[in-house]
């Protein structure tokens, strides 16, 4: 085992011990994490802040507003507009949503919101259709997604037992489960790598926008969902300062981007 498998490992929530990652009881033990961790607060309050900003800016009409693959999202308490949803049923939520085959009408969505699931869709090719038919013309998508720029390469291949981070993954298609195996280098495949395929494949989307996160060192340094904290929260205004100063190195060192997709 490598000398960062074993940090990595060794730094893993006790509490995530034999958890099932697609079992319900994830999104529990998940739910008392976030909740505990006032730096990754902040930083998921970014993502939040960050969807609306660039819905803002760049969708238009008027229709539903979905965050999808919600999980333990808060986005609602912030944005009491949206309707968070998951294909997994949880209290925090206001309904189950199958993202590859929405109960949704025909252009009645302005936006839908996505953190750090669309690498768990298995047939990404689906998704992209429901977005067609479901999207209102000039509403879209916004998507967060592990980054794949040098830091980020190295460190996603070597975080999780239960996913891969593999840019070389010649379809987009994967015989994985929405969680176990899944692959978090897709946004890189499809929307990077396999760019003008996807344009090809969806002229009625267009990817409008894309831009590396800054809030890496906290993201990092709060553990996220499955890491304990390597710093106490009151940290935070120094570590955001760190993330400004060094922000002309985003590309290297920054862990998550966005894609802004908008339906013609």
């Amino acid at each position: 085992m490598s000398l960062l498998k074993n940090i990595i490992r060794n730094l893993a929530d006790p509490r995530l011990k034999d958890v099932d990652v697609d079992s319900d009881e994830l999104v529990k033990v998940h739910r008392q994490i976030m909740l505990e961790k006032p730096i990754m607060n902040h930083v998921f309050r970014e993502f939040y802040d960050a969807c609306i900003n660039f819905d803002k800016k760049y969708f238009n009409g008027n229709g539903q507003r979905i965050e999808i693959g919600a999980g333990v999202s808060f986005f609602k308490d912030i944005y009491p507009e949206i309707i968070s949803t998951d294909i997994k049923k949880a209290d925090n939520l206001d309904k189950v949503l199958n993202a590859l085959d929405m109960d949704l009408d025909n252009n009645s969505v302005r936006a839908f919101y996505g953190l750090n699931c669309f690498h768990h869709f298995p047939e990404p090719r689906k998704f992209f259709a429901e977005l067609q038919r479901t999207l209102i013309k000039g509403g879209g998508c916004v998507l967060i997604e592990p980054y794949y720029g040098p830091v980020a390469s190295k460190m996603y291949k070597n975080l999780f037992d239960t996913e891969i981070f593999d840019k070389s993954q010649l379809e987009w298609e994967s015989k994985s489960g929405y969680m176990l195996g899944a692959n978090q280098a897709l946004s890189y495949i499809v929307f990077v790598r396999d760019k003008d395929k996807f344009e090809k494949e969806y002229p009625e989307l267009e990817i409008v926008r894309m831009k590396v996160m800054n809030n890496y060192l906290r993201y990092l340094i709060s553990g996220g969902l499955n890491f304990r904290s390597l710093l106490p929260s009151f940290m935070s205004p120094v570590i955001k300062f760190m993330e400004f100063i060094i922000s002309p190195l985003n590309r290297i060192f920054g862990l998550h981007h966005v894609i802004v997709i908008r339906k013609k």
